[in-house]
């Protein structure tokens, strides 16, 4: 049965590019750059309230080339302290990306006014923000790239750059595209690729190999003279690199519109885009040589690619072979025709095919997973109303009654299990790259891991302290994978809350929220065990707890159940007070000071 999410998939790719084409903003991005070609760093220019910031196209190519490795890439995460924190992959190794990419960029950062130009139009103090477009062709796309993860990095809220490229080549690795993805800035970037231009594959070959044949390319470029046999022998020099190239680190990420003659058309999935970036260098119907004469050609020609292809979207394509009765087919035959493919291309068939194959499951599993978190907010609401009714009943804390396991704490620890065994299964399936990259920012799923975890925690812990023999911490040798998972997704949204107005808390939590709170009270009480039979160098750690709970009281972080009277934390906190007043009979501290005044109430 046909899926009408995958028919409007592949068909709204085409509109997209269509009215990219046509509306004009493309051919007046391309004309910025053309503007800025000669200019040593970049240009600013504002037009109709929007700020377009170009970097030059054929500037130090000295910098560019890199023969440190093979491949030429290197760690994202300098010593100059740049890019955010979070372009890292999901394995949380930072990203990789062409160190010749990242020294254009930093020139321009260090050595020119670009930061204090750029203020202007990201100051929150603005009173009128202008939408700032990035705009980069060749190499300049590459700085472009760059610059925008910068801008999107430094999470301003009032500012959501826009990056347009033409012929730009990769600049990261699967650990970039990761990030992108998890911080949902693929719809930032729109790379126009024509469909011979081999600057936007190049990186696809061990950069040593390409090295010294685009530098001769470079120089025609730049207009040089060079003989016309030297740019010949280099440009078959790169395709063929290319076309035969081995697994390359480098992939892309963002919309890739892929232009020809017969019109365009915009892909987002980033394996497909990487398949597309080979098969539209390949035809049964051109030769190696004409080939490589157009991959030289058109990188400096897209106001010509751009200008045939708005005229050929808008006559409409005529699909070659088409016996499908199938909008699906026919929409991915459309696609191919476009980008200068062709509808009987199998293996460019089968490519768009598997991604939206892929797409499709990814949504099919989300809404499986979703049906099965609403069964789940049943058992939830068993553990809430357990916790209360230890609060009331018994006059504990839910996570001290856990630890005894009567009948009542036998089930909820039945509820416990169901419980993680559905978020294991949502670890497992994020593992298995089964899930839409952005899953793990998506406010539905951090919300509702947040409060699992803030739940249900605590009674992981008081499991691993009543079962376990060792003298090992929760924190080293029990703590699950979901829980430390849970907490990064969580850390990584608040990022980029961070630049937003919070809301100030007027009461306390009604879930305490370091979910870890009771194994940190379970090492104080072992420390301070420690410290009264002699190991002095315990203090230092039992002071830093009581300063974080003192903070934590402050920010009305921590739940009122806490300080139910023979709590684990309240028997900690008398018998560390009689210790400081022993050592000290005049003995107070800010935490002191809460605990008889009670305003750890609010």
């Amino acid at each position: 049965m046909e899926s009408d999410s995958l028919t409007s998939r592949f068909t709204i790719g085409q509109e997209i590019a269509t009215f990219l084409v046509s509306c004009g903003l493309v051919p007046k991005v391309w004309e910025e750059s053309l503007r800025a070609s000669n200019v040593e760093s970049f240009t600013v220019n504002e037009s109709e309230d929007v700020a377009y910031v170009t970097f030059p196209s054929f500037q130090r190519l000295e910098d560019f080339i890199v023969n440190d490795n093979k491949c030429g890439e290197g760690n994202i995460q300098t010593d100059h302290g740049v890019f955010s924190g979070c372009l890292n992959g999901n394995d949380e190794k930072p990203a990789l990306i062409h160190p010749g990419a990242l020294t254009l960029f930093l020139h321009i950062m260090e050595k020119t006014d670009f930061q204090a130009k750029l203020q202007v139009y990201t100051d929150s103090k603005q009173k009128k923000l202008k939408p700032i477009i990035f705009v980069g062709h060749s190499l300049g796309g590459a700085v472009a790239t760059l610059a925008t993860l910068w801008v999107l990095g430094k999470r301003l809220r009032q500012s959501s750059p826009f990056c347009i490229t033409f012929g730009c080549p990769l600049v990261g690795d699967e650990r970039l595209v990761e990030a992108v993805g998890r911080e949902n800035w693929g719809g930032n970037f729109c790379h126009v690729v024509s469909k011979h231009d081999i600057v936007p594959r190049m990186l696809l070959a061990p950069f040593e190999s390409i090295a010294n044949p685009f530098t001769t390319v470079f120089g025609y470029w730049q207009g040089k003279n060079v003989p016309d046999s030297l740019i010949q022998d280099a440009s078959r020099t790169l395709l063929n690199h290319v076309l035969v190239s081995p697994s390359s680190p480098y992939r892309p990420f963002g919309t890739y519109m892929f232009c020809s003659s017969n019109g365009a058309a915009c892909i987002e999935n980033a394996q497909t885009v990487l398949e597309m970036l080979h098969l539209t260098m390949q035809s049964q119907h051109t030769s190696f040589e004409e080939i490589a004469q157009a991959c030289i050609l058109e990188h400096i020609r897209y106001d010509s690619v751009l200008e045939e292809g708005r005229q050929n979207s808008i006559r409409g394509i005529r699909i070659a072979k088409s016996n499908s009765e199938s909008s699906y087919e026919i929409g991915i035959s459309s696609q191919l025709e476009a980008i200068g493919v062709g509808a009987q291309n199998d293996h460019a068939q089968s490519a768009l095919l598997k991604a939206g194959e892929l797409e499709n499951e990814y949504n099919e599993n989300v809404e499986t997973l979703a049906i099965k978190l609403s069964v789940r907010q049943s058992s939830m609401a068993e553990l809430e109303w357990y916790k209360e009714r230890c609060e009331k009943e018994d006059g504990s804390t839910y996570y001290d009654s856990f630890k005894k396991q009567d009948m009542k704490d036998i089930h909820a620890n039945l509820v416990k299990v169901k419980l993680a065994e559905f978020w294991d299964e949502i670890m497992e399936k994020w593992g298995g790259h089964e899930l839409p990259s952005d899953f793990q920012s998506q406010n539905k799923w951090i919300n509702a891991g947040n409060t699992y975890r803030r739940l249900v925690e605590p009674l992981d812990i008081a499991h691993y302290y009543l079962t376990t023999k060792t003298n090992k911490s929760y924190f080293s040798d029990g703590r699950p994978n979901r829980h430390k998972v849970l907490q990064e997704w969580m850390e990584a949204k608040e990022k980029t809350r961070s630049s937003r107005r919070q809301r100030t808390r007027t009461k306390p939590a009604s879930l305490t929220e370091n979910s870890c709170f009771w194994a940190s009270v379970e090492e104080a009480v072992k420390d301070l065990n420690n410290l009264n039979n002699g190991q002095i160098q315990k203090l230092q750690s039992l002071e830093k707890f009581e300063r974080d709970v003192t903070t934590m009281v402050n920010a009305l972080s921590i739940a009122s159940d806490v300080f139910l009277e023979g709590s684990s934390f309240m028997m900690w906190w008398e018998d560390w007070k009689e210790y400081n007043q022993k050592q000290s009979p005049g003995w107070r501290s800010s935490l002191y000071e809460i605990m008889e005044n009670e305003s750890w109430k609010g």
